[in-house]
């Protein structure tokens, strides 16, 4: 017995990667750290701009890393433990986090900013040209 996804139409053509991608996405469960995914105006009112920011108290710059991957932006945050001191309660923990957005065609970082422990990321998608192409057809005797 075959599985019905919503790919499998014959007219949907190169789309395997997008049905990996969206299989992977139903499987992560991690919600740290917390984000907002917001709707900008753009500046000339075509361009759509998008910004993510991310709840990254106690993380400083340096342990902050913002990545382009293929179609992923990628956001990792690691901090160093430190071993010179001697807490007598430990709740706020040294944690690691690698978090992942999909970015579809055409979509680029233009910035990101780190303010008051929030990190911003900035996206646009320039509109993208219209394009006709005539194919022509080979006729074979």
């Amino acid at each position: 017995m075959s599985r019905m996804t919503p790919f499998s139409s014959p007219l949907l053509l190169g789309f395997d990667a997008m049905e990996k991608t969206l299989e992977r996405l139903a499987k992560s469960g991690d919600s740290y750290p917390p984000y907002n995914i917001e709707r900008l105006s753009g500046v000339d009112g075509k361009t759509e701009r998008l910004r993510i920011t991310l709840a990254v108290a106690g993380f400083a710059e340096s342990d902050l890393d913002v990545t382009t991957e293929e179609n992923q932006l990628v956001v990792r945050g690691r901090q160093s433990d430190d071993t010179e001191r001697e807490f007598l309660h430990r709740g706020i923990a040294a944690r690691q986090f690698q978090r992942c957005f999909v970015l579809a065609d055409g979509m680029r970082v233009i910035a990101a900013e780190l303010k008051n422990g929030l990190l911003s990321i900035d996206l646009d998608r320039p509109e993208s040209e219209r394009l006709v192409r005539k194919i022509n057809i080979s006729v074979k005797d």
